[in-house]
């Protein structure tokens, strides 16, 4: 494998994690909380549990991780591990 392909499997791994923390946290806030998405969004800024709602929507990546893992896709879960460092700053600055 080359650089070039690594790259872009680092990259498809790294969309991947950002969008399923997204879809984490909107299924979060929809399923538990009585808001809409971004009337939940804006309430849980402005209670300061934005970061929180960003932590538990990635947990979907745990799953990722292990399904790409068992389906030998290596480089694509160090992607998803880059988009959790990603994530884990963004919410330490949230």
């Amino acid at each position: 494998m080359n650089k070039i392909d690594l790259i872009i499997d680092l990259a498809i791994g790294t969309a991947i994690g950002i969008l399923a923390a997204a879809i984490g946290s909107y299924l979060f806030i929809l399923v538990f909380t009585d808001f809409s998405f971004l009337g939940g969004l804006q309430i849980m800024k402005s209670e300061g549990k934005l970061g929180k709602i960003i932590t538990l929507g990635a947990l979907l990546n745990l799953l990722i991780f292990f399904f790409l893992l068992k389906t030998n896709k290596e480089n694509i879960a160090k992607g998803l591990i880059v988009a959790t460092i990603l994530l884990t700053l963004f919410t330490l600055l949230v």
